[in-house]
């Protein structure tokens, strides 16, 4: 975990400081509403090899009275779409998700403009497997290539070689259900 944190800072220092985030002094009302994950890096088992068959994902962030993040989800798995909601609880340090209970360590924002585009990293656990992503949320079916710059810069930052990284699948079918 404080490695993961150690590569996180590293990364930070590495981008400039206009365009990197710390949740701190992010509001996260700036990030509430609809959400296409349209990349995503991924130290994830297997991950490189089905890359190429992932979709664009549909994600819709709420915010409940308790300062929660609600996140419902929608994403192509195994010939269906797979919707999902979770609640993740903010952590005393800052604008950083967690529920572990479920499998996530770690939920932050790295870098947005707060109206076009988030760069948004997770530390998961599930079953005997802890991997780290790094994904790319746009309001819009196609990313800037502001966006798309930075997510490859964070993303080769916190050590993702090209093949665990993937621009998703334009198949919109499973993301407009998280709408």
């Amino acid at each position: 975990m404080r490695a993961v944190l150690r590569a996180v800072l590293l990364a930070l220092v590495s981008v400039p400081r206009t365009q990197a985030v710390w949740l701190g002094r992010l509001d996260p009302k700036q990030l509430l509403g609809s959400w296409y994950v349209l990349a995503v890096a991924s130290g994830e088992k297997g991950f490189a090899l089905e890359k190429a068959t992932k979709n664009i994902e549909g994600v819709m962030v709420t915010l409940t009275p308790e300062n929660n993040l609600k996140m419902l989800s929608s994403r192509h798995r195994l010939e269906r779409c797979d919707v999902n909601v979770v609640e993740l609880l903010r952590q005393s340090s800052g604008w950083v998700f967690e529920n572990p209970s479920l499998g996530v360590l770690d939920y932050r924002v790295l870098g947005t403009n707060f109206r076009d585009y988030a760069i948004v990293f997770t530390q998961l656990e599930f079953k005997d497997e802890a991997f780290n992503t790094v994904e790319l949320y746009s309001r819009t079916e196609l990313a800037s290539q502001e966006a798309l710059r930075l997510f490859a810069r964070w993303s080769k930052g916190l050590g993702f070689l090209s093949q665990q990284q993937a621009t998703l699948q334009p198949d919109l079918t499973c993301a407009h259900k998280a709408f």
